[in-house]
C-alpha cells in the first residue's frame, strides 16, 4: 500500500552557503561602517547584490556590480542635476525613464549586461534620495558605499568558496 504524502505540509527552509556568505558580508560591512561612524545601509545593499551563487567567475560578477555602480551613479548624478532645474513631477518621471534606458544601453554596449541590476539600484537611490544641494557628494558616496559592499562580498565569496572550504575541512583531523 502506498502512503499519501501531504503536499501542503510546510518544510523548514535550509540555509545554503550563499545565504551564510551574504549574512557574513553584510555584517562585515555593518561593522566596518559603524567603526568609521558612517551609515552602512548602502554598503550592505551592495554586499547583497555582490554575492553570487557560484565563484566560477567572481571577478566578472564583481566587476559587473562595480561597473553598474559607476554607470548608475554618474547617470543618476547628471540626470538628477538636470531634473532639478524643473519642479514638474512629469519631468522627474521622464528623467527616470531616460536614465534606466540609458543605463541598460550603456551596460550592454560596454559588454556588461550583468551591471544593469546593481547600476539600477544606485541610479534610483541617487535620483530619488539625493538632497538637492548635495548632488555630487551624495552620488559619489553612494557609489563608494555600494562599491565597498560589492568588494567585501567578492572577498567573502572567494574566501568561503566551496573549493576553499572543502580543502579546509578535508585537512581537519578529528
Amino acid at each position: 500500500m502506498t502512503e499519501n504524502i501531504n503536499t501542503n505540509e510546510k518544510r523548514v527552509p535550509k540555509l545554503g552557503l550563499r545565504s551564510i556568505k551574504t549574512a557574513i558580508s553584510t555584517t562585515l560591512c555593518a561593522i566596518v561602517y559603524i567603526l568609521i561612524n558612517r551609515n552602512p545601509t548602502f554598503a550592505c545593499i551592495g554586499a547583497v547584490f555582490g554575492m553570487e551563487t557560484s565563484t566560477e567567475h567572481p571577478f566578472k560578477s564583481g566587476g559587473n556590480r562595480l561597473i553598474g555602480t559607476i554607470i548608475g551613479g554618474f547617470l543618476g548624478m547628471g540626470l538628477f542635476y538636470l531634473q532639478n532645474q524643473s519642479t514638474n513631477k512629469i519631468v522627474q518621471i521622464i528623467f527616470l525613464l531616460i536614465g534606466i534606458i540609458l543605463l541598460i544601453f550603456i551596460s550592454q554596449f560596454l559588454g556588461y549586461p550583468g551591471a544593469i541590476q546593481g547600476g539600477a539600484v544606485v541610479f534610483y537611490i541617487v535620483m530619488l534620495n539625493t538632497p538637492a544641494d548635495q548632488t555630487v557628494s551624495y552620488a559619489i558616496n553612494r557609489m563608494i558605499d555600494t562599491g565597498v559592499g560589492v568588494v567585501i562580498s567578492l572577498f567573502i565569496n572567494i574566501l568561503l568558496s566551496r573549493k576553499n572550504l572543502s580543502g579546509i575541512f578535508k585537512n581537519i583531523k578529528e
